[in-house]
């Protein structure tokens, strides 16, 4: 398959446009350490800005009050905003609320999209998706929360783990078990509950770069659902119809995820640079030193790798659809993820105990970067399906493709012609 993920010049000047808006406007709020609120009253003003750019709710398509943009476009996009985690929430783009937009557009009814999907793209309420289970691990066909159809009603039971922002939502997109009795791909559902039911307790977790539960955009809940009642019609898509509606939001919503570590990555790998040709000991630069050297040079390839290897997927998916993209999609994350976590390793150290402070962000994005390898299935689940994928392309032998001897009596055969006419020589 021929490839190629340009854009078009036009683009370009919207992502200049957006790296200076970034610098300008959005980092300067990271050093105000804004509660939740607060942070979301700043940012009314720079959403309006984002808005009247073309900008806001990118990942939609325009019918739905979004750019359409495709994947290539958006992960350009998402790298320059993963700078900062305050980023994509100022231009509608910040995750769980994206994916969960994207599930509504794609499945929900008229008036679902009228109730939740509006308003979420307006920026006026945020959500969650409710799909982990303490214990689980990232086997989906454990899950026991279990909805249960009485009359015109769903009765959900079962607990969540980890949501994210469960108790600032406004509802949650919730994975049940409807149909116990056929095979876990097929007896789960989405549907949509509302958090202001009765039985709903929540649990706040403190996470590593949050353990105070406070984030200005994100925290963590565990989710218990006890008698919860909601209208059978709040069912998200088709009955048994959630693994595939998953597949469908985690897909490429990994790429964004991806290019937003690449962000960090590049963020860290700026401030590691900066820091070494401005600092000196023992007689010269730390750019000079070849330890440092070789943390410049291994971090360069590694972006770039990583870049494009993301960018690949992206590309991959606007051709051809992410169920034909499972590769790709699965590699980034493994790779993102470390790559990440090994530049901002490295500038920390570059930096000493500055960057160890809370001086410098660095610290901060580290404990943040160690969730990557967890959150949308741990390193080891995408690491399994890539091998999977790929050793199906291979057919079991009795001797070696490759085996010299082998090879050396088929080429003695084929050639046999030449060994004649040498010897004849």
């Amino acid at each position: 398959m021929p490839w190629d993920f340009s854009t078009e010049p036009e683009w370009e000047e919207q992502l200049e446009w957006m790296r200076n808006f970034l610098r300008t406007e959005i980092l300067p709020l990271e050093t105000l350490h804004l509660d939740h609120e607060t942070f979301f009253r700043a940012i009314r003003p720079l959403q309006q800005q984002v808005k009247d750019r073309g900008l806001w709710a990118a990942h939609l398509d325009p019918e739905h009050g979004g750019q359409g943009y495709g994947q290539v476009k958006l992960a350009l996009m998402h790298e320059i905003l993963g700078m900062s985690e305050l980023g994509p929430p100022v231009f509608g783009n910040q995750a769980p609320d994206s994916g969960n937009a994207e599930l509504l557009a794609l499945a929900g009814t008229d008036e679902q999209k009228d109730e939740w999907l509006a308003p979420l793209l307006a920026g006026e309420i945020l959500s969650a998706f409710s799909m982990t289970e303490q214990g689980t691990g990232s086997d989906p066909k454990q899950f026991t929360t279990a909805a249960v159809r009485d009359g015109d009603e769903w009765v959900i039971n079962g607990s969540k783990w980890f949501v994210s922002n469960g108790d600032r939502a406004a509802f949650h997109i919730l994975m049940a078990v409807t149909d116990p009795s056929v095979h876990p791909y097929e007896g789960q559902s989405m549907i949509i509950v509302p958090t202001d039911k009765a039985g709903i307790e929540m649990r706040p977790i403190g996470v590593m770069n949050d353990p105070d539960h406070k984030g200005p955009l994100h925290d963590h809940c565990e989710v218990h659902y006890r008698d919860v009642r909601v209208p059978y019609s709040n069912l998200l898509g088709d009955e048994g119809g959630a693994f595939v509606l998953a597949q469908k939001r985690l897909g490429p919503g990994r790429i964004h995820h991806c290019m937003r570590w690449i962000g960090v990555a590049q963020r860290a790998f700026d401030d590691m640079c900066e820091r070494s040709v401005s600092m000196s000991v023992h007689g010269s630069r730390l750019a000079d030193k070849q330890f440092v050297q070789d943390f410049i040079a291994l971090s360069a390839a590694d972006l770039s790798a990583s870049r494009l290897l993301t960018l690949h997927a992206a590309w991959k998916i606007d051709q051809v659809g992410a169920s034909e993209t499972r590769q790709e999609i699965a590699m980034i994350k493994y790779h993102g993820a470390k790559v990440m976590h090994d530049i901002l390793d490295r500038a920390i150290q570059v930096y000493g105990s500055l960057g160890f402070s809370t001086d410098m962000p660095l610290a901060e994005m580290y404990a943040y970067a160690r969730a990557a390898r967890l959150y949308d299935g741990p390193d080891e689940v995408h690491k399994a399906t890539v091998a999977k994928i790929v050793t199906r392309r291979y057919e079991p032998v009795e001797i070696p493709t490759d085996h010299v001897p082998t090879r050396r009596v088929a080429a003695m055969e084929k050639y046999a012609n030449l060994f004649d006419v040498v010897s004849a020589q």
